[in-house]
């Protein structure tokens, strides 16, 4: 799997950005595609998620109600919608691949690649 996102910058609280991940010889044995961000000194957390198959989205308190994702799989694209960015949305954005879990209310992609990719960065100035 190869992965290529795209579209962050710096911009002022409030504003909106879009993501873009391109997914290239993407394995369809998983069901989900995740979009994770590692603020400096922190965990790489997952925070949105996609079931490729029935395009049911998956997001963290945190960011609900704010950022949308979704996939275009003609372009093996997967995309995040991000609203009224705040500082500390600022991080390193990646997506990747894997099995989407669920169980009752809770989530998570079981991502299973070798190599992520480079990310883009996100930074939110207030």
């Amino acid at each position: 799997v190869h992965l290529v996102e795209s579209g962050g910058g710096s911009v002022q609280s409030g504003v909106s950005l879009r993501l873009s991940c391109v997914v290239s010889r993407y394995t369809f044995s998983c069901n989900g595609l995740g979009w994770f961000r590692q603020a400096p000194g922190k965990y790489r957390d997952g925070f949105a998620a996609i079931n490729t198959s029935d395009c049911t989205t998956y997001y963290t308190d945190s960011v609900k109600g704010r950022f949308t994702i979704s996939q275009d799989n003609a372009k093996n694209t997967v995309y995040l919608q991000m609203n009224n960015l705040k500082p500390e949305d600022s991080a390193i954005y990646y997506c990747a691949p894997g099995d989407l879990r669920t169980d009752g209310g809770s989530w998570y992609v079981e991502v299973n690649i070798d190599h992520w990719g480079q990310g883009t960065q996100v930074t939110v100035s207030s």
